[in-house]
């Protein structure tokens, strides 16, 4: 079944995530893929192709954002990841979002993510430019 495949994408992707191992996220990604990220902060814009994605990947965890998720939201193109971020920083900024993280899948690779977030000055403010 093409929906219940992307499920396990996302959860491979989510469980990639979590133990930061870049290149199980690397496998699930299509070589051309793009992340756009709403507002103007360090993370922000669209990162275009593997490395840029899993470097983003890599910015928010060493940002130590605890990730939780709500649930994985099918569609007939991919899914959508609804979450929940949470930091605290050394200086003491704090990010508490929510937020929704749309996964475009073509042949079993992820092509294109999208996140939507509920505080995206939050989200500048904590990962500052």
């Amino acid at each position: 079944m093409h929906n219940q495949s992307n499920i396990e994408i996302g959860e491979q992707f989510l469980a990639a995530y979590k133990d930061h191992n870049w290149e199980g996220i690397r496998k699930l990604l299509h070589p051309s893929v793009k992340w756009t990220l709403p507002g103007n902060g360090a993370i922000s814009g669209t990162a275009k192709g593997m490395e840029a994605v899993i470097n983003r990947v890599k910015s928010i965890v060493d940002g130590k954002v605890n990730t939780q998720i709500h649930g994985i939201l099918v569609g007939q193109n991919g899914l959508t990841l609804s979450l929940h971020n949470s930091a605290v920083s050394e200086d003491g900024r704090v990010l508490e979002e929510e937020l929704a993280t749309v996964l475009t899948i073509e042949s079993e690779l992820i092509t294109k993510i999208d996140t939507y977030l509920s505080d995206v000055d939050g989200m500048e403010q904590y990962f500052l430019k």
